[in-house]
């Protein structure tokens, strides 16, 4: 299929927020909400947090957000939101982020408020949304529910979605007139988007921990390839890599690339200045804790912001005492981290 992203420029005077600063305030919603100390302030900014997911990631508009029947229109089961307000359509959105959706919302503080749950009042929504914006370090004007929804727009055509797919998911009027130039069934478009929806899943999950940067510096010895990432917001991330796979990535200083790290290869260890042969130690915080019989999966916050997942034993967990708040060394070698192009 053509590479419909190609050449494509964001207007200047279309405010719009980078897929790092989407990030950044995702984060920041997120532990605002899990920061709710009891079960009234909790139900009230998981409200906003489930707002501002499917405003995120469905690119509604605030008022069809708002118009939203919880019980009967967000539909996990089928990886979609209805929108009966307006543009009347089926948004398709990430499975992951319908799921905590889904599981947001099953939760027994929501019992009562269920067909409800996103009939908020306008103003208290927006001025949620410009207090999050200081926890990130961006402009209150920036992070509103109108910039965030073209973002995702935004995020669509930079990701190879045709101009008229984008337009259809977003429920804009004048679709038609964009037809005259491209066609697409309805069948075509939910699998261009689905397409997209599937690889950005794939980058931003499957292995758990996500690293977007520039390559500052690359060192080989023949056989293998020392690659060092910079992200925009600080970290250095450091990856070996053989120089065959170095030439087939097509990876020069300068040039943008992906770094992954699966959650069971991530390390945890107490307090700092840890001495290790690992070549990707950070500080970090302990963020949320979620134990099996046999293992626990820990989210930790790392100094610039960026959030860890790791896959340890209960055993190693307990013997940590990890817990929320809990300061935590983040450490992975660079062996095993794997590099990406997109």
């Amino acid at each position: 299929m053509r590479d419909f992203s190609a050449g494509f420029s964001v207007p200047a005077e279309t405010r719009h927020l980078t897929s790092e600063q989407l990030e950044a305030a995702t984060r920041a919603f997120l532990a605002w909400y899990e920061a709710g100390k009891t079960p009234v302030y909790r139900r009230s900014r998981g409200r906003i947090w489930l707002a501002f997911l499917l405003i995120r990631y469905a690119g509604l508009r605030l008022g069809e957000v708002l118009a939203l029947d919880d019980r009967r229109d967000i539909d996990a089961q089928n990886g979609v939101v209805r929108v009966r307000e307006g543009a009347t359509r089926s948004v398709q959105m990430p499975e992951p982020v319908l799921r905590e959706i889904a599981n947001t919302l099953d939760s027994p503080m929501f019992y009562s408020l269920r067909g409800g749950v996103l009939r908020l009042d306008e103003g208290y929504l927006r001025r949620k949304f410009y207090e999050r914006a200081k926890d990130c370090g961006l402009p209150a004007t920036l992070l509103n529910p109108r910039a965030i929804r073209h973002s995702r727009g935004i995020e669509l055509i930079r990701g190879g979605v045709p101009m008229p797919v984008v337009l259809a998911f977003l429920g804009q009027s004048h679709l038609k007139l964009s037809n005259r130039y491209m066609e697409f069934s309805d069948d075509t478009a939910v699998q261009i988007v689905q397409t997209f929806l599937n690889r950005e899943v794939r980058m931003k999950t499957s292995a758990r921990n996500t690293f977007v940067g520039t390559v500052t510096r690359i060192r080989q010895d023949g056989l293998l390839a020392e690659v060092a990432l910079k992200t925009l917001s600080g970290l250095t991330v450091t990856a070996i890599i053989t120089s065959e796979s170095l030439v087939s990535l097509a990876l020069a200083e300068g040039g943008v690339a992906v770094a992954t790290v699966k959650a069971p290869w991530v390390i945890l260890a107490e307090g700092g200045d840890i001495k290790s042969s690992a070549r990707n130690a950070y500080a970090g915080t302990v963020r949320r804790v979620e134990f099996s019989e046999i293992a626990a999966e820990v989210t930790a916050e790392l100094y610039e912001g960026s959030r860890v997942c790791a896959l340890i034993t209960r055993e190693s967990a307990d013997a940590l005492e990890l817990a929320p708040g809990r300061s935590v060394t983040v450490l992975f070698k660079a062996f095993s981290v794997v590099l990406n192009v997109e």
